[in-house]
């Protein structure tokens, strides 16, 4: 079995800011090691419902965002030391969420994913 641990969270300032990480160990029932999966964040807000940050594929040579975010996030990957990371910058109180890293089940999804973590706490507040 997979397991995703996300780490890095915090408590920041608007416009400061966070590099989370997700490190991957073991691998899937069918096999699969890390380098197989396209890899995701997404987050969760108190209250509100899931929301897809951003995604990128199994090689990290192709990655998409949200809209609300994509000038302000950059996930990259190094499938050797099977981490993720997600580069947030000018954070806003609305980034304010619990993040998860997923596997994507289909390359393109933004809602539907194989696992995830146990997620980090991200809080953007003065």
């Amino acid at each position: 079995q997979v397991q995703l641990v996300e780490s890095g969270g915090g408590s920041v300032q608007p416009g400061g800011s966070l590099r989370l990480s997700c490190v991957a160990s073991g691998r899937a029932s069918g096999g699969r090691p890390f380098i197989r999966y396209d890899m995701s964040w997404f987050r969760q807000a108190p209250g509100k419902d899931r929301e897809f940050v951003g995604a990128i594929n199994w090689s990290g040579g192709s990655t998409y965002y949200a809209d609300s975010m994509k000038e302000r996030i950059t996930i990259t990957r190094d499938n050797i030391k099977d981490t993720m990371w997600l580069q947030m910058d000018n954070l806003k109180p609305e980034d304010t969420a619990v993040y998860y890293c997923a596997a994507l089940k289909w390359w393109g999804t933004t809602q539907e994913y194989d696992f995830w973590g146990q997620g980090t706490q991200v809080t953007v507040s003065s």
